[in-house]
């Protein structure tokens, strides 16, 4: 994020010696901002705005924040990063914490804010495959990546679901050839994040109307999503800095709410690549399907159900056969967001 320079007029030099009293607090402001390093989950997508707004338009700054954003490599890379210390605030899939957090006691990570109020883990498949509901899935050729998180819920969803898992055959692959082994027939379903799924299957040429997706939080098994969360002995020392990124990332997302153009206007300007008009649709449905749920309108974003995030922990400890999981108070907490007036959608 670079700062524009410009060159005062004499009539501006004088403006600000005569004033240079009321400008010296405002140096001091900005001189006295907070670095944070702030790891995404993965390359720029349109969810991204958020905080991308939050830079572009004073947010960050106003909260005497100064954030270095990086992509990221996956939710299971950013929980790393962030747990080594090598990142102060990171946004992942809140699910792959609960496996870190039994494995790395002294680096427990803690979600603070749940940008995503239901997991985009889903089921996808294409019409024509003989499957019209969750349940057709049953004696089905199932693929995903070995170890990929969806697939690894997957149990705990069948059994919510109700679907029958004893004649499912799996395929593992890498994750760049999952959806092109779906479109090309090679397995009848697989499991992934809807989102990235649902429009890569579209930049294979896919109609959007033969695509059919079943998340897992619609069907049965409503876990959290992805969070912004940091560790915890990071949180003990810096817990008001905390609760101003966390403050500045919700009117991020009420400023992407209200202007999605401008979102991905500010993510086009950090990566040129950026494909503005695929990337609004697929913010559209991250909107509909994990943000803007009937749980966030009701409470507020980031409202924290305890009793989801034990289902959470206790439906992860089960997939990755944790033994001693965390406690779910231990990896969750509400005391770093804002009022819930100020959350209200």
């Amino acid at each position: 994020m670079t700062r524009q320079s410009f060159h005062p007029s004499r009539r501006a030099l004088f403006g600000a010696a005569a004033g240079a009293t009321l400008a010296l607090p405002w140096i001091r402001t900005a001189a006295a901002q907070t670095p944070i390093r702030f790891a995404l989950d993965w390359a720029l997508q349109g969810n991204h705005g958020m905080w991308a707004l939050a830079e572009d338009r004073g947010i960050f700054r106003r909260e005497g924040l100064a954030v270095r954003m990086d992509r990221g490599f996956g939710s299971g890379d950013t929980i790393v990063k962030v747990g080594s210390g090598a990142y102060d605030i990171g946004f992942a899939d809140i699910n792959s914490a609960v496996r870190f957090n039994a494995e790395n006691p002294q680096s427990r990570l803690v979600s603070i804010y749940q940008v995503f109020d239901r997991t985009a883990a889903a089921v996808v498949t294409m019409r024509g495959r003989g499957m019209e509901r969750v349940q057709d899935v049953a004696g089905r050729h199932l693929g995903a990546p070995e170890g990929e998180g969806s697939r690894l819920l997957f149990p705990a969803f069948a059994r919510a679901a109700g679907i029958d898992t004893s004649r499912i055959r799996w395929t593992s692959m890498a994750a760049n050839l999952r959806d092109t082994m779906l479109r090309q027939g090679q397995v009848d379903a697989v499991t992934g994040f809807l989102f990235t799924v649902h429009f890569n299957l579209v930049g294979l040429g896919v109609p959007e109307d033969q695509i059919l997706g079943w998340p897992y939080a619609e069907n049965g098994l409503d876990l959290y999503g992805s969070a912004v969360f940091a560790r915890a002995d990071w949180l003990e020392r810096n817990g008001e800095t905390a609760a101003r990124f966390v403050r500045a990332s919700i009117e991020g997302l009420r400023m992407l709410l209200n202007d999605v153009p401008g979102g991905m206007a500010a993510l086009k300007r950090r990566e040129p690549l950026f494909d503005e008009a695929l990337e609004a649709r697929r913010f559209a449905m991250t909107r509909d399907r994990s943000i803007l749920t009937p749980n966030s309108r009701a409470h507020g974003l980031g409202h924290l159900d305890m009793a989801r995030a034990e289902t959470l922990v206790r439906a992860n400890a089960e997939a990755y056969n944790i033994a001693n999981p965390p406690t779910a108070a231990s990896m969750f907490t509400d005391r770093y967001l804002p009022p819930a007036s100020e959350r209200r959608v």
